[in-house]
């Protein structure tokens, strides 16, 4: 594997936009966020708030009937649709035509689940985002990968990165069956881990942000929120993924002194995004 590129403040600063100061909540893009079931809203929860922290203007919530009220009393800033089920998705159906859409968080793989996917994807053309279970159904039903638009990005964790591409004996076999795969399908993998590396095609970025504190429950959830976020805000896929993954690594380096390793939880990450904002800002965080 040749050396990767790497993800530093430096880099990020190249292609950072730093909020306009007339700008109104109708510039700074519109994120639709897919995601929950019965007894995983809070994947909803976590993917939507840490969308809205991360600078969109608007954010509305695809959830089951059973997430109306739990998302409308936790984060009030969030406009919220439901799917006519109550426990689980099974027709998506958006009222609006938004930026940027995140999927796939805590909305588990239910039948109905699968094929309200399978025909979300046959007919979206918007960027998107594709995470959790989003995944797994992709990796049972691999032809399906035809349907998803160019330049969408998948953020995997190990396991759900190896149903994807298949088993891996070493390091550098997984890179190459990434790279593959990201050139087959014309998408960005964001392959989460310890650190966290961008694939885009042959192209291979390190993260430089993060820390073991990050290996907690909704961490991933958080950062399909984040980067759906900044596609909204129009910043090119790749770049996207560079800046989420860096902001999401960011908050960890940040909370660490306070929290320690073993308290930081996934509501830790939204909690220090202004920090990790203020910081590229170049003012004190």
């Amino acid at each position: 594997m040749k050396d990767p590129f790497l993800i530093t403040k430096e880099d990020i600063l190249k292609f950072y936009k730093p909020v306009n100061p007339s700008t109104h909540k109708g510039l700074q893009g519109h994120a639709v966020i897919i995601a929950g079931s019965y007894g995983k809203i809070g994947a909803a929860v976590l993917a939507s708030k840490s969308c809205l922290k991360s600078g969109c203007g608007l954010v509305t919530t695809f959830t089951p009937k059973c997430g109306y009220q739990i998302l409308q009393i936790s984060i009030p800033e969030v406009m919220v649709v439901t799917d006519e089920n109550a426990n689980f998705i099974t027709n998506i159906h958006l009222p609006i035509i938004p930026q940027a859409i995140g999927i796939g968080p805590g909305i588990g793989q239910e039948l109905g689940t699968q094929k309200a996917l399978f025909e979300f994807l046959r007919i979206n053309t918007i960027p998107l985002v594709l995470d959790a279970d989003a995944l797994n159904i992709l990796a049972e039903n691999k032809s399906w990968l035809e349907l998803v638009p160019e330049n969408t990005i998948l953020t995997p964790h190990p396991k759900e990165l190896e149903r994807l591409i298949s088993k891996w004996n070493s390091e550098s076999e997984k890179f190459q069956k990434t790279i593959a795969f990201s050139e087959k399908y014309k998408v960005i993998i964001v392959m989460k881990g310890a650190p966290t590396y961008v694939i885009h095609r042959s192209k291979i970025y390190e993260n430089t942000t993060g820390n073991a504190a990050l290996a907690t429950a909704g961490s991933g959830d958080v950062l399909t929120g984040i980067i759906t976020s900044l596609l909204a805000q129009s910043y090119e896929p790749i770049y996207a993924a560079k800046l989420g993954v860096f902001l999401h690594g960011l908050t960890a380096d940040i909370a660490l002194p306070e929290t320690g390793y073993q308290s930081f939880i996934a509501s830790d990450i939204i909690e220090n995004l202004g920090k990790a904002f203020l910081s590229l800002d170049s003012l004190e965080y």
